[in-house]
């Protein structure tokens, strides 16, 4: 029997309730929609160290954070692992190209693809005009190449003024078909083209977006123009100083015109994605491919998008954290249940054993993910997950469950805790509620156990 072939679609900092499938009643995803309908989708998955470059390591070697030792963002550490999930599929015999956002370092590093034609989106560490000419990312990133051998020397893709952590959204300035999410898709068309016909293949399309700069095309962005937008969630806990914010701030208050801009131009952009999903999708029908691919779709991370007042992404709560996952497989080979969602704790480094699973791969003993067809069978894979990262004065560390979340900050001390049964949402933080008291002991006491033997980060 011909092993299938698998798509890996990666986004970035998407949150896990952003979909119209996950009842989100504002943002359009369609297609995505419809891979959640006909497969399996993840409702308690999370991103341990949420994120960027902690994720995707996560991904690529099917490692916690203990083990990889990436629990911060932080540029420039070489990524030197022994086994990593296209390394193993590609010894297994399969095709394996990434198109788009790897993230890690160096710059061209294969991570075990037999091919990468990369865009990682604006970087700041790789920008500065005193790097080496090899380390630059004008030179080392596939997509700003081709954008300015299409629109000159001079184009660059900050020219519309926006930023790459900051919640300002406007339109995208250029035509649509250079927009970086297009782009993805049109080298991923590209491999099918040109792929060993022979072999399976595996195939990651990677998108920067919906992480910021928050610039859809200008049809996505007039989409949600005649929406009613909902706002930021509130709660009992956050600040509510009415400071201002910096362009690219981690907390504050925005003007109700502000939050509704950002808002607009983020769900703009992953309507754009769904749409550029669904084109990927035809182009593997045509090529035949379609009824012999599994394709597996999820964010790195989530984005706050100013709940509780907090921004972007690296605290512990919900929007941050909790990310989409879709398993799909539109020729039933797997026999999955169609249309269920699972409820088990799932986390990123649950990626590379699934696939490998999928593909009747070995499993390498030093993965600390587990198979998610284990949890689609009804197995439980874990009761609780501890995540964290470091983030200044706002380092943390949190243990979540399916039905409950509790939180420290290392700096200061701060505990929160959260019913997630009853308020999914973390407007109240419980922690000070007697009925919680053993429970919370009871995670705390986790917590310290773990951090007494927690590993440095590199």
């Amino acid at each position: 029997m011909k092993k299938p072939n698998i798509v890996l679609i990666c986004v970035d900092q998407m949150r896990g309730d952003c979909m119209s499938n996950a009842g989100h009643k504002v943002v359009e995803t369609p297609y995505l929609d419809t891979m959640a309908r006909s497969g399996v989708s993840f409702d308690h998955a999370y991103s341990s160290v949420p994120s960027c470059i902690a994720a995707r390591c996560a991904m690529f070697t099917g490692l916690s954070q203990n083990t990889h030792r990436r629990k911060e963002y932080r540029d420039g550490v070489p990524f030197h692992y022994e086994h990593t999930l296209a390394g193993e599929l590609s010894n297994a015999g399969y095709h394996t190209q990434c198109v788009g956002k790897m993230h890690v370092y160096p710059t061209r590093n294969l991570m075990g693809f037999h091919n990468v034609v990369l865009h990682d989106g604006f970087l700041r560490a790789g920008r500065d005009t005193s790097l080496p000419y090899k380390k630059n990312q004008n030179i080392t990133d596939d997509y700003f190449h081709w954008f300015k051998q299409k629109k000159g020397v001079d184009a660059d893709i900050i020219d519309t003024g926006l930023e790459s952590n900051s919640w300002i959204g406007r339109t995208w300035m250029y035509e649509e078909e250079y927009h970086p999410t297009n782009w993805v898709v049109t080298e991923s068309i590209e491999f099918l083209r040109r792929r060993d016909p022979e072999k399976p293949f595996f195939l990651m399309s990677s998108f920067v977006r919906p992480h910021s700069p928050l610039d859809p095309p200008q049809f996505y962005y007039d989409m949600y123009k005649e929406k009613e937008i909902d706002t930021p969630l509130r709660s009992d806990w956050q600040d509510e100083d009415n400071f201002s914010v910096d362009y690219n701030a981690s907390y504050g208050t925005l003007t109700e015109v502000e939050q509704q801009r950002q808002r607009r131009a983020y769900y703009a952009c992953i309507t754009h994605i769904d749409h550029q999903i669904g084109r990927l999708m035809q182009a593997v029908m045509e090529h035949g491919e379609y009824k012999n691919t599994v394709f597996i779709f999820l964010s790195d991370h989530g984005d706050l998008l100013g709940d509780h007042n907090l921004f972007r992404k690296a605290l512990p709560y919900e929007g941050s954290t909790r990310i989409p996952l879709i398993i799909f497989d539109p020729g039933d080979n797997l026999k999955l249940p169609k249309g269920q969602k699972c409820h088990e704790l799932a986390e990123i480094r649950d990626v590379m054993p699934t696939i490998l699973d999928i593909c009747g791969i070995e499993i390498p003993d030093t993965v600390d993910g587990t198979s998610l067809l284990h949890a689609i069978n009804g197995e439980e894979i874990r009761k609780e997950l501890i995540g964290q990262h470091g983030y200044g004065g706002m380092s943390n560390h949190y243990i979540v469950s399916k039905t409950d979340k509790y939180l420290y900050y290392d700096k200061t001390g701060k505990e929160q805790y959260f019913d997630l049964e009853k308020d999914r949402d973390e407007l109240h933080d419980a922690i000070g509620d007697e009925k919680y008291k053993d429970r919370i002991e009871y995670l705390r006491n986790m917590m310290k156990e773990y951090m007494a033997t927690e590993t440095k980060t590199v």
